[in-house]
């Protein structure tokens, strides 16, 4: 059965994603987790609730997967909002067509937490994690063979700047287990000389620089939107050096796509591994519209593929997407 675009649904679902201004937090978080939550797991993917650092945490398992590799997923919400909940839906799929773990954590949330907290709580939750999968890569190797754990790094919109200020304030050997950085419609710069506040009505169909700075006021004072924490587009030469290969994915029609494109190129030159994934005629976050869009599972398709096939960012290249009128898809079990 072919499925039908609906452009206009997938914007209406994708503006619960952003803490619009004509909403408080409550109302924002409770419409997104209302909007994304499911009862049932797509592809017979498990859920079970652990603790890492005494963070809750999700775990979603595949039927299948590698014992060796795991993806922490940093969701997105503007720094108020998101949560493991709704975010269930959409890492299950990841979980599957990447054949791998998918941790979500329940880190904590602006205005009551303010920035670092949110850091804080990944960083906790990142290094419980690395040191429970050496063990268990440690038991399930051969005697005298050293096995590191694999670990996937994924994070969408606000919660960009936290998976790389993890990744800027780790020691050597924990990054060298990174083996990915997947960002999805990431905020790279959000300081007062960015370019989304200094052209005149930075908006698309889903995003808006007035939303990206309200989000902001709620996390933090004007003055630290301008570090590395919270804008990575600006972090210094040595920061970006060593950095993970890099893969972002995104559409062709955001008002991120800039600095997405300038981001790319400067871990470029910093001698890293950077691919930019550019969706034609898609906005932000498609990929969660997938009761919408059929751009949305081929995306996700992609991102199985970047984990399980090759090295992201192998090739420093910008990826162009022919558009898609329609996909057939098998029914989901």
């Amino acid at each position: 059965m072919a499925m039908q675009n609906n452009r206009r649904g997938a914007v209406k679902r994708l503006r619960l994603l952003t803490y619009s201004l004509k909403t408080n937090v409550d109302t924002f978080r409770s419409k997104m987790d209302r909007e994304f939550e499911t009862m049932f797991l797509p592809n017979k993917v498990e859920l079970s609730e652990y603790k890492y650092g005494n963070i809750n945490c999700d775990i979603l398992s595949p039927e299948i997967y590698a014992s060796n590799r795991i993806v922490l997923y940093i969701h997105g919400g503007c720094f108020v909002g998101g949560s493991r909940t709704a975010y269930r839906s959409f890492c299950s799929s990841i979980a599957s067509k990447s054949f791998s773990r998918v941790v979500v954590p329940e880190y904590r949330l602006a205005p009551a937490y303010q920035c670092p907290a949110a850091i804080d709580d990944i960083q906790t939750v990142f290094k419980a994690l690395f040191t429970e999968e050496q063990i268990a890569c440690s038991l399930n190797s051969e005697p005298g063979k050293i096995v590191l754990p694999e670990i996937i790094i994924m994070a969408d919109g606000s919660a960009a700047s936290l998976a790389c200020s993890l990744v800027f304030n780790l020691r050597d050997r924990y990054r060298n287990c990174i083996k990915h950085i997947v960002l999805f419609s990431p905020w790279l710069d959000v300081s007062p000389s960015s370019y989304l506040f200094t052209q005149k009505k930075a908006v698309d169909e889903v995003m808006s620089a007035d939303i990206i700075r309200r989000s902001c006021s709620e996390y933090t004072y004007e003055a630290n939107t301008s570090t590395p924490s919270l804008s990575p587009l600006l972090a210094e030469d040595e920061l970006l050096q060593n950095f993970p290969p890099v893969f972002i994915q995104m559409g062709e029609k955001e008002i991120l796509l800039e600095d997405a494109k300038k981001f790319r190129e400067r871990l470029i030159q910093n001698g890293n591994k950077c691919t930019l994934d550019v969706w034609p005629n898609m906005m932000y976050m498609f990929q969660m519209a997938d009761k919408f869009l059929a751009s949305s599972h081929l995306a996700l398709d992609r991102i199985g593929k970047i984990v399980t096939e090759y090295t992201a960012g192998e090739e420093s290249v910008q990826i162009e997407n022919k558009p898609v009128l329609e996909f057939s898809l098998k029914s989901e079990s």
